[in-house]
């Protein structure tokens, strides 16, 4: 085991919202892990111009949805975008609550996650206020609320539009039951992929209908797939899947995330994939260190917006495992994010992944398609959210990665590869499309 890595699996942060003391896990302190070097400009070099195309895929999505969503849809201060009007508070007082009543805040939604113990107040700003202003006067009013815009979280790559939309029972089973379950927040599934056809599907999300996607077909392929010769890196898991899309370009929003994930430590599932990415966010992070706490594992993908970019989240979050992608060449795909939080690099280039079509296939690029693969090979060592347990797996797994770039853990490679053996070649499944 690296020197290192012993204190970065094994450290649980404290909550950033209340819990019952006996709710909370906590496991032994140990010393803390040595700071890594930040990514400076120094990263920033000339790139061909596919690369640099695939830098500006998420900001230029952003801002055909500020064109196409104007209605529904508004940048914050950083350029994020945010459902208009809206704010999210977490576990609001009812003291807070009144005097937001008082200020002509209105009611919008309310959320319970019983398995966090949380509850998501969403309020709309009082007439002829905007988004920044409606905030700002919130954490006025009471400067230790946690308060945040409604972000949108969007897929780490552009994968094309919904296919279709039909009606579905709550799961789709294809096989006997199994202990292994993994979980995955993104858009749709298409269950009647010849790649589920041995897999058990348990939907959340989307009124009970199954509103398939590009991006969550490849990504879920990925993880549970098995198909002749196509294999993801956990087949015999089933796949507890929520869409946070149901195909409306303005989905994805910080709220139904969080709910989300209260449903997936609800159903005992210990591991859970994103490949979503989106700015900082103080409902987010709560929600993140609640679920980590009880020993839910999150995976995420680090993004594609480049090597000098901020990073992103829910992957920057210390209890989440970064994950980056390479190429066929074991090199980092030259868009991927790189910081601190880079856990781990698994393939993300040049492989297959179901595509849409009941037995298409897709060549997947980008690091949406790495994560997958590491949530994977952590849900075959887990049965249920356990801490302690998956300190211990995502461990084993670093003990296993090869060891690439600088010597040791960086932030590039993180611990280095893993679930090598997991690419296939896109002409092994004669692929016909991109799926980025």
């Amino acid at each position: 085991m690296k020197p290192q890595f012993r204190t970065f699996v094994l450290v649980v942060s404290l909550f950033v919202v209340s819990a019952p003391a006996h709710a909370q896990l906590r496991l032994p302190s140990l010393p803390s892990l040595p700071r890594l070097p930040d990514v400076t400009p120094a990263l920033r070099r000339d790139v061909p111009s596919r690369v640099a195309e695939l830098m500006q895929s998420r900001q230029r999505r952003i801002a055909e949805l500020l064109r196409q969503r104007s209605d529904a849809v508004e940048a914050d201060p950083a350029g994020e975008p945010v459902l208009r009007g809206e704010v999210v508070l977490t576990s609001p007082s009812d003291a807070v609550l009144a005097a937001a009543r008082g200020e002509g805040f209105a009611f919008a939604r309310e959320r319970i996650l019983d398995a966090l113990d949380l509850r998501l107040v969403t309020l709309r700003a009082p007439p002829g206020w905007d988004t920044r202003r409606a905030l700002q006067r919130l954490r006025e009013l009471d400067p230790q609320a946690s308060a945040d815009f409604n972000h949108l979280y969007l897929e780490s790559g552009n994968a094309g539009a919904p296919a279709t939309i039909m009606p579905t029972a709550s799961s789709t089973t294809a096989s006997a039951s199994t202990l292994l379950k993994v979980g995955l927040i993104d858009g749709g599934v298409d269950a009647t992929h010849a790649a589920f056809s041995h897999t058990t599907i348990h939907r959340w999300g989307c009124d009970g209908r199954a509103i398939d996607s590009a991006h969550g077909t490849a990504v879920a392929s990925l993880l549970v797939g098995h198909d002749h010769r196509f294999r993801g890196a956990a087949p015999e898991a089933a796949l507890y899947a929520a869409d946070i899309y149901c195909g409306d370009a303005a989905g994805g929003s910080v709220e139904v995330l969080a709910a989300a994930l209260g449903w997936l430590l609800g159903e005992r599932v210990p591991v859970v994939n994103v490949s979503l990415v989106g700015p900082a966010n103080r409902t987010l992070e709560a929600v993140v260190r609640r679920a980590h706490s009880r020993g839910l594992l999150l995976v995420a993908a680090v993004g594609n917006d480049g090597p000098a970019a901020p990073p992103l989240y829910p992957a920057a979050y210390p209890e989440v495992i970064g994950v980056t992608g390479v190429d066929a060449r074991s090199n980092v795909l030259p868009e991927a994010g790189r910081g601190a939080h880079v856990a781990f690099a698994a393939p993300g280039s040049e492989m297959a992944a179901a595509g849409v079509g009941n037995t298409a296939y897709a060549n997947a690029r980008g690091t949406s398609f790495a994560a997958p693969l590491v949530a994977g090979l952590l849900a075959r060592a887990l049965r249920e959210p356990d801490a302690a347990a998956s300190a211990l797996a995502v461990a084993a797994l670093a003990r296993s990665a090869i060891d690439l770039g600088a010597a040791g853990r960086d932030v590039v490679y993180g611990h280095g590869l893993v679930a090598r053996e997991l690419r296939i070649e896109p002409s092994a499944m004669n692929v016909q499309a991109n799926v980025r």
